[in-house]
């Protein structure tokens, strides 16, 4: 970015412990190695990763207890002083996007979702907290501030001068519970981890694979009750705390493999029929992955999988949330009618330099004024 040099950025994150958010902030950091990054809460792993720019308070010494503590994280990012800096970009599904920048500043927030656990999955979250045996703790605190919650959320998303949405799904969800408008980016994907195949059908394919992190919201139990009413190997990669559950009601030719390296997914990817993604997410990383190896994905049609599932070209939809539903997918698919080399071209549009590219655009038109009035400055 031409000028980025003289300008002064600060980069705010939730927090950092893994996932497809801290991929953006990764990224992020690439592209403004200078900057420091505020979050909440960061892992060794993460700090490393990020070359020691992160900057972290108090609630770094609350460990998994900062889960409980969205207040005290409102009262964190909201006391942060941003005096001085240029650009400040918050990446963020909670509380980082409500920091106060000072006039002149120019905040833009690249917005994951609108906090899930009041809007759009408060239902989820009351029925399922996933805090152990803490839940019944969780669900009272959750139905005792959720209204005063949602009035700072909403007024929070009201401070950035610019917001980015993550997907055409998450675009409409910052509308309907923000009343903003916003500009879609879709996050980064790693593609070098896949190779591109030489030939239409390079390798052997069988069998259908679905997994991640293995929680209810994921909806793995369609996948596993739908390919074992059809007899259908099934593979599910990774662990969780939903796995002794869909275990017990998986037939023999369901396969778990528990959790495995970032190498063995992208080999499951490459050697299956099809992903299957039956969950309701904003965007969906783990579907462009697999998109990547060349598999195609078969996804209920909701959320960020509307922005890459192309049926007939890069997987097809089922569109009731049902195991019969994705039975009668299933029934149809066919796999012989999918290229692996036009599935991985398409993925490439959701590359890191694709994302990374569209960035620059975006804040160097938002920025023109700036970069202009320090021209050659370095």
């Amino acid at each position: 970015m031409a000028g980025k040099q003289s300008l002064r950025v600060a980069i705010v994150h939730d927090w950092l412990v893994g996932g497809g958010a801290e991929r953006v902030v990764f990224e992020l950091h690439k592209m403004f190695p200078a900057a420091p990054i505020y979050t909440s809460y960061c892992s060794d792993e993460w700090r490393a990763k990020l070359d020691g720019k992160v900057v972290t308070g108090w609630l770094q010494h609350f460990g998994k207890l900062r889960k409980f503590l969205p207040v005290l994280r409102i009262w964190w990012f909201t006391h942060l002083k941003f005096d001085g800096y240029d650009l400040v970009i918050s990446s963020s599904g909670a509380e980082a996007k409500g920091v106060k920048v000072p006039k002149g500043t120019i905040h833009v927030n690249y917005c994951h979702a609108p906090t899930h656990y009041y809007w759009s999955r408060y239902d989820e979250y009351l029925a399922r907290p996933g805090f152990g045996v803490f839940d019944p703790l969780a669900r009272l605190g959750l139905k005792l501030l959720v209204g005063s919650l949602r009035k700072w959320d909403y007024k929070a998303a009201q401070r950035p001068d610019y917001m980015i949405a993550n997907s055409s799904h998450t675009q409409a969800e910052i509308k309907k519970y923000y009343g903003r408008d916003s500009v879609v980016i879709h996050p980064p994907v790693d593609m070098s981890r896949f190779r591109t195949p030489k030939s239409k059908h390079e390798r052997f394919r069988a069998g259908f694979l679905a997994g991640g992190r293995l929680t209810p919201y994921k909806r793995n139990d369609l996948a596993v009750q739908a390919c074992t009413k059809l007899h259908l190997p099934l593979t599910i990669y990774g662990d969780g705390p939903d796995r002794a559950r869909l275990e017990s009601m998986a037939g023999p030719n369901v396969t778990f493999t528990g959790f495995i390296s970032d190498e063995a997914v992208a080999d499951l990817f490459a050697s299956s029929e099809a992903f299957i993604f039956p969950l309701v997410d904003d965007f969906g990383v783990v579907g462009i992955e697999a998109l990547a190896g060349g598999t195609p994905v078969i996804a209920y049609k909701a959320g960020g999988a509307l922005d890459y599932v192309v049926p007939g070209k890069t997987g097809e939809f089922f569109t009731s949330q049902t195991a019969a539903a994705l039975e009668k997918a299933l029934q149809t698919f066919d796999p012989k009618k999918y290229d692996a080399r036009e599935i991985i071209k398409f993925a490439n549009r959701f590359s890191v330099e694709n994302f990374t590219g569209k960035m620059k655009g975006f804040l160097e038109k938002i920025l023109s004024p700036y970069l202009h009035g320090h021209a050659g400055q370095t």
